[in-house]
């Protein structure tokens, strides 16, 4: 056989159902049904234009390369990834969930979600969020491997379940929800190194905010370069903890200290009516972006065998442990500073320079390490798209990472700086892209991949919740975008707040 001829070879792969899932349903977004043929995800070789007609399947699975197949499903194409996959145990992967709980975005819960809804409000909401987004990042866990095969992104899942064009739309929803959720970090970053800069020279605003913004642009894009993949992080992930306990400890403690010395506080809530409603409702957005990362496919592809068992361990591990921190930092800095909590809480405390220098500098370098989380599917995206693997420290690979990971940051840290207004971006990030990705997206891809073996009852429920967060989705986003203009309205672009 002519092994350079250019030919055709598609690979059978086998795909388990239960007997009451042999067929797939797609679900147009207006609601209708079309039956979906049983096809075979098919594997071709890149570049092949020919059929095969004479070619020996028998010789064709022990030749072909993987480096160079096309996976298609549902007519999509699933590139294979050049990162690593099914590495991580479980407790590796709990301690990425609980960095993104536990980052320096947990000292901005007292003033963007306390003080806009009050102490009954607030705790009852943190503690609804914690649960219905367990629910909902259990739901997509449990659809990892829907269909006999792994999904290791989110648009391989909404691919395989609906179709072209909804990989198409998860894969931007996601896009936004990651980019705003990294702009939101480089800003926290910019942010803590002002902080412990002030300090120890006077702050005559000669360094303005937006200069420390470009500065954490540029430590986070060092830091992008330098680590090739979210399994990498390795000894980062305990590092981050360490960080994480320093400001949050420390946090804590000089709020209990502020709250003893100064009794009297306020825990009204500030604003006209209109102000009061639309500030709640952004505060709602802020309670669901706490908990969720509209990326949990990508992290669950790093788990080890068995996918869905370890990730229900890792997942309830980030929601029992893992949020005990953030629960902590926000009630008590609301109840030490009350209605003038801001959105960066050790701005609000009062002690030692050295404690407080030491609480910001942690939150400078936490971030830097939860960002690199976050732009992870981006990252592993384009390293797939042009064939970066292999040697980390290869010129090719290390040429490529410093032109297009510092480009993307780059980007990133000109928005940051453009509009540093964080609790806005948490609001907007929730309001546009967590709410579907996690709660719309999550709850009607289980109804279609499971509908045949849901009682009645079931499909009420994931029905009711697709309702009530669509509905919440387009609320908290009027919401967001509105004090987003407001804020413009009173402060410049670049900002130094």
């Amino acid at each position: 056989m002519n092994k350079s001829s250019s030919i055709y070879r598609q690979l059978a792969v086998l795909k388990i159902f239960d007997e009451e899932e042999e067929r797939l349903l797609r679900v147009s977004p207006l609601g209708g049904e079309e039956r979906i043929q049983d096809q075979e995800p098919t594997v071709l070789m890149a570049g092949d234009n020919n059929n095969n007609n004479n070619h020996n399947n028998n010789n064709s699975r022990e030749e072909v390369d993987p480096s160079v197949l096309k996976v298609y499903d549902q007519g999509v194409e699933i590139p294979e990834t050049a990162h690593q996959i099914s590495s991580d145990s479980w407790f590796q992967v709990g301690f990425v969930l609980t960095t993104g709980i536990n980052s320096a975005y947990v000292l901005g819960y007292p003033g963007t979600v306390m003080v806009p809804l009050g102490w009954i409000a607030g705790v009852v909401g943190l503690i609804i969020a914690t649960i219905v987004s367990l629910n909902a990042n259990a739901l997509i866990a449990k659809l990892h491997e829907f269909g006999g095969k792994r999904h290791i992104r989110y648009r391989d899942l909404a691919g395989h379940i609906y179709g072209r064009r909804a990989y198409a739309l998860t894969w931007g929803l996601q896009y936004v929800n990651l980019f705003m959720i990294n702009t939101g970090y480089i800003i926290l970053a910019g942010q803590a190194l002002k902080a412990a800069f002030v300090l120890f020279w006077k702050d005559d605003h000669t360094m303005k905010l937006p200069y420390f913004i470009a500065i954490a642009g540029f430590v986070c894009a060092l830091f992008a370069i330098g680590i090739p993949n979210l399994s990498a992080l390795g000894v980062w992930l305990g590092v981050s903890t360490v960080l994480s306990t320093i400001y949050i400890v420390i946090a804590i403690w000089l709020s209990v200290r502020d709250g003893l010395k100064n009794p009297a506080r306020d825990y009204s809530i500030p604003g006209t009516t209109a102000t009061k409603i639309f500030e709640s409702i952004g505060a709602c957005a802020n309670l669901v972006f706490a908990f969720n990362t509209g990326m949990l496919p990508e992290i669950q592809a790093t788990i080890r065998q068995p996918v869905v068992e370890n990730m229900m361990k890792a997942l309830y591990f980030q929601f029992s442990v893992g949020v005990l921190p953030m629960f902590a930092v926000t009630f008590v800095g609301y109840w030490a500073y009350g209605n003038s909590s801001s959105s960066y809480l050790l701005n609000n405390v009062s002690g030692p320079v050295w404690m407080k220098a030491a609480a910001n500098i942690s939150a400078f370098l936490q971030s830097v390490i939860a960002l690199h989380i976050f732009a992870s599917p981006m990252y592993e995206f384009l390293d797939t798209k042009y064939g970066i693997k292999g040697n980390a420290l290869a010129v090719r690979n290390l040429t490529f990472r410093v032109t297009v990971r510092g480009g993307y940051l780059a980007i990133n840290t000109l928005v940051s700086a453009l509009l540093p207004f964080l609790g806005d971006f948490m609001s907007l990030t929730g309001a546009v892209s967590t709410f579907p990705l996690t709660f719309i997206l999550a709850n009607h891809m289980y109804l279609v991949a499971k509908r045949t073996k849901l009682p009645s009852s079931q499909k009420m429920w994931h029905w009711l919740n697709i309702c009530f967060f669509c509905v919440a989705s387009v609320a908290a986003a009027i919401a967001a975008l509105r004090l987003i203009a407001v804020d413009s309205k009173t402060y410049h672009v670049f900002a130094d707040l």
